[in-house]
């Protein structure tokens, strides 16, 4: 069919400031709940509302990346929707005047470049927090209400949920480098809202658009996508009558489900708050966040491609978060080669934080001491196996590389005399792999070779012994 995929994205998040985005209330996850509420906060009759300013300078700091605009002057709004996690019925928002607004993100997808429309980045405050109980009671928690927001619109500018999946994935990266939000969708600090229609662009034909509700994690953003692009297909063959509406992703069955008749903008009432006046961000302050802005993800990425020579996958991987980037930069500076830090990073020590699930901070392993444990392996002192043991104990001790390889008597067996005694015990003690290798069985060298590395408990030169293992096997 004719019908092109048509989505733009909402993302909410958090900001990662100390207090709540109009009170001093202290903005934090997992506390009692109710126990970070005030007037303020709640709405209370005669409570008046002063702006967060390092909330507002997050925003424009996150505009900047994206390439927005940052308005002269820009004015808050009230939203008006009635709803139990809103205690005083409205929420201040932005509307017809955002603080940040035309800008867009290049992304790279599938090979292929991908330019993506940002409409506008603006502050609000966030809702409280429904929680529905088994027995059918509903309670609701505080906390979370009036805790600074920034919602990030895009233009419909996605045809596929790829798209939006690499799309969510470098917007995380971008915020985490600039400091403004953890983003962790696990928590609820980012949380995704895609809206989906398919457009026949010969006709102007469009199905009515839907949105998909508060989705936690960049994975169900891709699944809950393809599975409406899929779904309004069907409904376009079949003829089955589709409502602009919003959804909600059951993430068991794998399907969208009917939520709510979707609302309109005057469905909100919006009107502007008349207990702030409007923001207007002096000239100088923006320039001061500009000059201050970090290197973001993307010129990162290029950096270690063109400086260490770097595959695009370990670049990627590696630039996905700040904390790791800056730990592979102070490794190499330390003198490990690029590729085997990379390897390293990628492998053994993000399985490490992965597996204690800890930031890669409250490692005990510096970039110094992961350096010269590198410089053990490539210049053969210990081999690959035994360097992987010495890592997870300087993992739990912090002592460094050199020190425990000395203390257990790790040292690599490279001593050409000693392996040949091995090698000659190997023979003698396994014929029947010596009769499989020489009848052509190549794979049988494997048991030797296992043997002698048994023998030295992993410390033998395993390329050595099996160079020096086919030549003895050749003589024979």
């Amino acid at each position: 069919m004719a019908f092109r995929p048509c989505i733009g994205i909402e993302v909410h998040a958090e900001l990662d400031t100390e207090s709540k985005m109009f009170c001093r209330c202290r903005a934090e996850f997992g506390a009692e709940p109710n126990s970070r509420c005030c007037p303020v906060c709640l709405g209370l009759p005669g409570s008046l509302p002063v702006p967060n300013k390092k909330a507002v300078e997050y925003v424009i700091r996150t505009g900047l990346a994206l390439s927005c605009q940052v308005a002269e002057r820009c004015r808050f709004a009230r939203k008006n929707y009635f709803y139990p996690d809103l205690p005083k019925n409205f929420q201040i928002s932005q509307y017809e005047e955002p603080l940040t607004y035309g800008g867009h993100i290049d992304l790279e997808v599938n090979g292929q470049p991908k330019h993506i429309r940002i409409r506008r980045a603006h502050l609000e405050e966030d809702t409280g927090k429904n929680i529905h109980l088994p027995d059918g009671r509903s309670l609701v928690d505080y906390n979370r209400c009036g805790i600074p927001l920034m919602e990030i619109v895009t233009e419909p500018d996605f045809t596929s949920g790829v798209e939006c999946r690499e799309y969510l994935t470098e917007l995380r990266s971008i915020l985490r480098y600039l400091g403004v939000s953890t983003a962790n969708m696990e928590e609820g600090v980012m949380r995704a809202e895609p809206t989906v229609n398919l457009i026949d662009e010969s006709s102007g034909e469009a199905t009515p658009k839907v949105e998909i509700k508060n989705l936690n994690s960049i994975r169900s953003v891709h699944d809950a996508v393809e599975y409406e692009i899929q779904r309004q297909r069907r409904c376009l063959q079949t003829g089955e009558q589709m409502y602009q509406e919003t959804r909600l992703w059951n993430e068991e069955q794998h399907i969208t489900a009917t939520m709510r008749r979707k609302e309109s903008a005057d469905d909100y009432m919006y009107f502007p708050e008349p207990d702030l006046v409007p923001l207007a961000p002096e000239p100088e302050w923006v320039a001061s966040i500009q000059a201050s802005m970090p290197e973001l993800p993307a010129a990162v990425r290029c950096r270690l491609i063109e400086e260490h020579g770097l595959p695009e996958y370990d670049a990627e991987v590696i630039t996905a978060d700040r904390e790791i980037a800056s730990y592979y930069e102070q490794t190499v500076g330390a003198g490990a080669a690029p590729k085997a830090a990379s390897n390293w990073l990628m492998s053994e020590i993000m399985g490490y934080l992965n597996e204690q699930d800890m930031p890669i901070s409250d490692l005990q392993v510096s970039p110094k001491d992961l350096a010269k444990l590198l410089a053990l392996i490539g210049k053969d002192a210990i081999s690959g196996k035994i360097a992987k043991d010495v890592f997870a104990e300087m993992a739990q001790s912090g002592e460094p590389a050199d020190q425990i390889v000395a203390e257990r008597g790790l040292e690599q067996i490279s001593d050409e005399d000693r392996l040949a005694e091995l090698i000659e015990e190997a023979i003698a003690n396994n014929p029947g792999a010596v009769e499989d290798f020489k009848s052509g069985k190549a794979k049988a060298i494997g048991a030797l070779v296992g043997y002698i590395m048994g023998q030295t408990r992993g410390q033998a030169n395993p390329q050595l012994v099996n160079q020096l293992l086919r030549e003895k096997l050749g003589q024979m």
